[in-house]
Order: C-alpha cells, then structure tokens, then sequence
C-alpha cells in the first residue's frame, strides 16, 4: 500500500506537537512498495534552533521509521495541500490462476474525506444494536444515507 503523494493530517499534527515548532505541514511521498518518504516543512519558534528542532523531530518514533526530510520555512501555510491519495495493489493466485492481479487507486482530499466517513459512521450507529463496533463489523449499507432497500434497488 502506498499512501499519498499528499498532506498526512497525523504527521502534520505530530510534528506540530514537537518542542520549538510553531506550525508544520508533513507530507506523504511514497516511494513504492509500501515506503514513503516524508517531507516535513516547519516554522520554528523563536528562541529554538532549527538544528535541534529537527534532530528531535527525527527521533520522534513517528518519524524515525520513514526517510524524514525536514526544511525551515517563513510560512507553512503557503505550502499546504489537503490533496492525498492511496494506491494498493496485491497480486496473488485465486485457486488455481496465477497472476491474479487487483489495483485501488484513489485521489482525494483528506479533511473531507475524513469527515464523510466520520458522518457514514455516525449515521450508521443509529442503524446497530446498542454496543461498541469497530467499522469493519458495520455492514457498509449503514453508512449510506436512506433505507437499505433503496440501495438494493440501485446497486444491485
């Protein structure tokens, strides 16, 4: 699975939370085969030292996994995208067939995105048992707007 190329909400807010940071954008650049690259851009506080600031940012165990790049900038804001995508391909054999091949490719923005899926899950709470669930254990017409029939008679 590759993530990006796109802004990572959850690098951005780790990075931000780092010591002598004042704003930060950390970006997803995947490089294949499920590796990324990140690209952390950041204004640091005054009284910090960009040096010091990055050292930590790059031991942080949010970052110290990845090939971490991190540039001092005026303005973070000029910067950002909520542009982001995902690509996953597997490849595998079905019974007998080899070279069975499947490949998810998705553009988005990522806040609205989020925040689409945050809605279908709230909605779909209104739908369940009274309890705790994860979302895979959500039947995915939940998350849709309107009566289960209706989607039945439209997607099926």
């Amino acid at each position: 699975t590759n993530f990006g190329p796109g802004m990572s909400m959850g690098h951005t807010v780790a990075v931000k939370a780092i010591k002598g940071v004042r704003n930060a954008l950390s970006m997803t650049i995947p490089t294949g085969t499920g590796v990324h690259r990140r690209m952390v851009y950041i204004e640091v506080e005054e009284g910090f030292d960009f040096q010091s600031v990055s050292k930590s940012i790059k031991e942080d165990d949010y970052f110290a996994h990845d090939d971490t790049h991190i540039f001092q900038v005026d303005s973070v804001d000029s910067l950002k995208d909520m542009g982001h995508g995902v690509l996953m391909e597997r490849k595998g054999v079905s019974g007998k067939t080899q070279n069975q091949l499947f490949t998810f490719d998705m553009r988005i923005n990522n806040p609205a995105l989020t925040a689409q899926v945050l809605v279908g899950a709230a909605r779909a709470t209104t739908k369940q048992k009274p309890g705790a669930y994860t979302l895979i254990e959500v039947p995915v017409v939940d998350l849709l707007p309107g009566e289960k029939e209706y989607w039945i008679k439209k997607l099926v």
